[in-house]
């Protein structure tokens, strides 16, 4: 992209970015939650963008002063110097401009949502529970390098360990544009526990990965909602209490149910399951829109088929494949341990040379 067309997209984005600013302290749009939370989200997704036009624009800067340097009456020590100052900014100048050329690629907004994130135990019996308490374990030690919190929604445990199904909420920066790659059929073989004759199996779990809804993005008709409430209860069916604190909610437009029993509150079980029946309903809407992108996209597993088979574990070879963008490593044991960031972060950059392409900037 030549430099004066990367300033002059620049430029706009810097305009747009001094307009919100200026609305986010407009009293008029902070009355309005909806727009004041649309406003201060697209205002934190274009501050690095301005962060490094103003990079640029130095470099930029000093390119300029410097070739004016040369071209006047200099020594041959001073002319030497400023020559490698020149190749130093024309190296710094490359990279930059790639990077802005990503920062300029159109974000998806749900990117900077909290998100629910639901492992369900697949083919493979006992096995398969067991392999998705792992995958839970492995969310959770990623989930505290990121600096996020996890609540548990509600969860059944398999009969030898491990979660027939366990539903979470995860909150911070930027949750779901990062655990959306997770959603899809996570395979692993190994020797299984209950195995006596040493033989290596092959089981799977799910994992989905949904978008939080806002309070004000989905209207829920109380009309619409039939709600039950239940005592919670522990594994094996035992009472974990003997209040009616759980809590079932059925939406009976579509039929979507989601159930509540983490907390000893009923007001704090029937908050988290309004928000995930929120989450539900806004998601059957947005999948309609995340599977014309997939259609494209392979990266884009959340948007398309939650069937999808997209990760093997290999345990007896130590080795992890995505198999998306064909990426194997061999360092299972850490990746197991919470240890995602290579994996998440090679995606990425698969994605966004992906939508390079379709911006026509690639």
């Amino acid at each position: 992209m030549a430099e004066n067309m990367i300033v002059s997209r620049l430029e706009g984005v810097k305009a747009r970015f001094e307009e919100v600013g200026q609305l986010i302290t407009d009293p008029a749009v902070i009355s309005d939650m909806k727009k004041y939370v649309k406003l201060t989200r697209e205002y934190r997704q274009l501050q690095p963008i301005i962060e490094s036009y103003e990079l640029y624009r130095d470099i930029l800067s000093n390119i300029e002063s410097t070739k004016e340097m040369l071209a006047g009456e200099l020594d041959d020590e001073m002319k030497e110097m400023a020559k490698e100052e020149l190749d130093l900014y024309h190296g710094q100048l490359g990279p930059l401009e790639a990077e802005i050329q990503i920062l300029l690629i159109p974000k998806d907004p749900e990117d900077e949502k909290n998100a629910i994130v639901e492992i369900r135990a697949g083919t493979g019996g006992d096995e398969a529970s067991i392999f998705a308490g792992d995958l839970y374990r492995m969310y959770l030690k990623y989930f505290e390098t990121k600096k996020w919190k996890c609540s548990t929604s509600s969860s059944t445990e398999g009969t030898v360990g491990g979660f027939k199904e366990i539903i979470m909420e995860v909150t911070g920066n930027g949750v779901y544009g990062v655990m959306k790659y997770e959603s899809g059929v996570h395979r692993v073989q190994r020797v299984p526990q209950t195995e006596t004759q040493g033989r290596v199996h092959t089981s799977a779990a799910t994992v989905a990965v949904l978008p939080e809804a806002e309070d004000f993005e989905i209207d829920v008709k109380q009309a619409d909602i039939r709600k039950d409430t239940y005592c919670s209860s522990g594994p094996g069916g035992q009472s974990v209490n003997t209040t009616y604190s759980a809590i079932r909610l059925t939406h009976i437009p579509t039929g979507i149910v989601v159930t509540c029993q983490d907390e000893k509150s009923q007001l704090k079980n029937l908050d988290k399951a309004m928000k995930e029946l929120r989450t539900r309903l806004y998601n059957l809407e947005y999948q309609k829109r995340m599977d014309e992108i997939s259609s494209k996209r392979k990266t884009m597993v959340s948007s398309g088929d939650r069937s999808a088979k997209i990760r093997t574990y290999n345990y007896s070879q130590g080795r992890v494949t995505d198999h998306r963008i064909n990426l194997t490593l061999y360092n299972l044991q850490a990746i197991i341990n919470g240890d995602l960031k290579e994996i998440i972060e090679k995606l990425q950059m698969a994605e966004n040379a992906e939508r390079l392409k379709e911006s026509g900037m690639g």
